[in-house]
This record gives C-alpha cells, structure tokens and sequence, in this order.
C-alpha cells in the first residue's frame, strides 16, 4: 500500500488494534456466524469494549469523540479481515449514528446515542421497499399525522440489522402528494405494537449480516420521534449518503487489498509444471494490473477522504469513489480466483468468501447505474 500521509501515529495504532479484533474476534466465528444468518449480540459488546462502535461519537453521548478517520479505518479494516465486511457495526457507526448526531432532538439523542456505542442498542435504517429499489422517491410506506402520534403502515426489505435491531431510522411519506418533499425520517422502536420482522432473508454473500423484511401496521410513535423536519426527509438522506458511500469504498479497497495478499502468497507457493504459479509471466503480469489498480483507488480514496474535515466532500465525488473501488474490487477478487484455480472456487479458502460479500458493494448504498447517473448531472 502506498505511503499515506492522512493518518497519524495514533491512527496507526488503532488501525493495528483494530486489525488484529477482526482477525481473532470476526474470522475465527465467522463460518458459525454464516451458518446462523446473524452476529451475536455479544459480539457487539466486545466491539464497544474495543471502542469500536461510534468512536467518533461526542463523548457527552457516549462516544470517544474521535475523529471520523477512527471509523474510516474501521471499515477499511473491515474490508480487510475476511468476513468482517459483512458486520453490521459499520451502520451502526457509520451512518444511523451521524442520522442522530445531524439531525435528531437532543431527547432521542441522549436517549440511544449512549447504548449504541456501548452495544447495548443496535440500529437500522429502513429505506429500501420491495417495489422501490433505488427510487427512494416511490417509496409507499406512511406515516399519517393523528394528535401527537404517526400511525406508520407499509413495508421495507433488505435492511441490514433487521433481525438485531432495536430501533429503525424510517423513511416514509407524511405527505404522499408532495412527492420527495413528502418524505419524513422517524425513529420507530421495535418493541411497539403493529411492528413485524419478517424472515431473514437468504443471500449468496455476507450471510453473517442479517438482512431482514420488516412490516409496519399501524405502528403509533410520537412526534417527537421525527428526525429533522417533515417533509426533509429526502434531503437529509441526499445529504448523508457521500459518507455512507466513501465507508463502502473503505472497505472495497480493503477487500481487494486483502485478496491481492492472499494471492500473492498463494503463488508464490503453489507449483505447476516444475516452478512456481509466480514465476509464470502471465501471473506476473495479472498481478501487476491488479496492485496497480488498487494503488489507484487508494490513492482516489484519500483524496476524498481528506475532504470530509472541511466538508468539501461532494455528492460526485462520493458518486465515483465508490463507483471505480466496488466495480475494480469485483474485477480484482475474480482475477485473484482465478489464480488460485480450483481451489479458489472451495469455501475453505478465504477468497471464495471475498468474492461472493463483495459483489453486494456494487448494489447498495447506490448501485453503480446510480453512481454513474450522479456523475453523468454533474458533467
């Protein structure tokens, strides 16, 4: 990896910390994990005693009042250890926890920011609907003023958490007839009457993260559980998902990161035909395409990530960073594969487990058609 000035000493430290968590903690259960559908909730207790939930979080909320580089490098580390790309940690930290922090009263802030980063409260965020997808505009889930309550009915899918969870940052339509501007964010606890998990669904990859349907039938949640105004809804979620998309490219590059070491270790021991897999021109070449396009992205990634202090950090500049690594990242895990031949195509070699978690990076927080039409506006 190419020398990266971003980071401190300090930050150094924590990257090595947070390493070596996710190697003892995450690929050594991981295969138990899958085998379940879902991560233990302990294991998120381990997380928060590592700091590793919402460090940067103001430490009047519970946090450690880090700067977001601490959880840049988590999910870079996340990418990097095998398996650990799939946790739901890295919503948690990443997104729901900045939905609060930017937006939320000071009575839902003290009221979950605290138990998030101690892993004693776990989040989700409810966008995404079955006849919706990507059109965050057509969304038919509703929230219907009555005195000082909503009563929400509709339905989300593939919401990462939506088995664990304990509460939903809800997208929904307080005022169908206003179209994007109709869209309001709602904190919806899962204890209360009218909310339903459905099934965890079952995926190709990342089967450790559960991935859920959730159904809302009347679900009455007071006003004040509204983040931001009504009808912002739409605007405060254009405005979160940059950070959300760079945290996806973090780890995008610490996949491929990951795969290329795996690799070059591999055939630099396996033998074919009297030498080395390495030692053939094609390996070497293959292999050198695939580190330089990752110094790239490497190098593409800092430059954004070194506009989030100052908030220069743009929608197009989030557009292509996770565009180039999640789309290279694909390119870069199937040449790996190949590499390792048949033996990369069994469960028990790690790169089989990268090339199935990563293919989801090109679909959520904005699939790549996304990505492009966000760049093509700009141009």
């Amino acid at each position: 990896m190419h020398n990266r000035k971003i980071f401190s000493a300090e930050h150094q430290l924590f990257r090595e910390s947070a390493r070596r968590f996710f190697r003892e903690e995450v690929e050594t259960n991981i295969t138990q994990w899958e085998a379940g559908g879902i991560v233990p909730r302990s294991f998120w207790k381990k997380a928060a005693a590592q700091g590793f939930l919402c460090c940067s979080v103001p430490e009047e909320y519970g946090g450690a009042g880090a700067d977001f580089f601490y959880n840049m490098i988590l999910s870079e580390e996340g990418g990097y250890g095998i398996g650990a790309s799939a946790l739901g940690i890295f919503l948690q930290s990443d997104v729901v926890a900045y939905y609060l922090l930017n937006f939320a009263s000071e009575e839902l802030k003290d009221k979950w920011l605290p138990g998030m980063a101690a892993g004693d409260a776990i989040s989700a965020i409810g966008m995404t609907e079955p006849g919706g997808g990507s059109d965050l505009k057509a969304i038919t889930t509703t929230a219907r003023r009555e005195g000082d309550e909503y009563v929400i009915n509709g339905q989300k899918t593939f919401i990462t958490n939506g088995q664990n969870c304990d509460f939903v940052v809800l997208a929904c339509k307080t005022d169908p007839s206003k179209g994007a501007k109709g869209i309001s964010l709602i904190l919806v606890e899962t204890d209360r009457p009218g909310f339903m998990r459905g099934k965890n669904l079952e995926k190709i990859g990342q089967k450790s993260s559960d991935t859920s349907e959730l159904f809302f039938t009347d679900v009455r949640v007071p006003v004040s559980n509204l983040i931001g105004e009504e009808g912002r809804g739409f605007a405060i979620m254009m405005s979160e998902l940059p950070r959300e998309r760079l945290t996806i490219a973090a780890r995008a590059l610490g996949e491929s990161q990951r795969a290329f070491e795996l690799t070059l270790d591999y055939v630099k021991q396996r033998k074919a035909f009297g030498q080395t897999i390495f030692d053939f021109q094609n390996t070497q070449f293959t292999l050198a395409e695939i580190k330089t396009s990752i110094e790239v992205g490497w190098a593409f990634y800092d430059q954004c990530l070194a506009k989030v202090p100052d908030r220069t950090l743009t929608i197009e500049d989030a557009a292509m960073v996770k565009l180039w690594t999640t789309e290279n990242n694909s390119v870069v895990i199937d040449k790996c594969l190949q590499l390792f031949g048949g033996w990369g195509y069994m469960s028990e070699y790690p790169i089989s487990r990268l090339y199935v978690d990563s293919r989801a990076r090109r679909i959520f927080g904005g699939t790549s058609e996304i990505c492009k039409t966000i760049i093509g506006r700009s141009l």
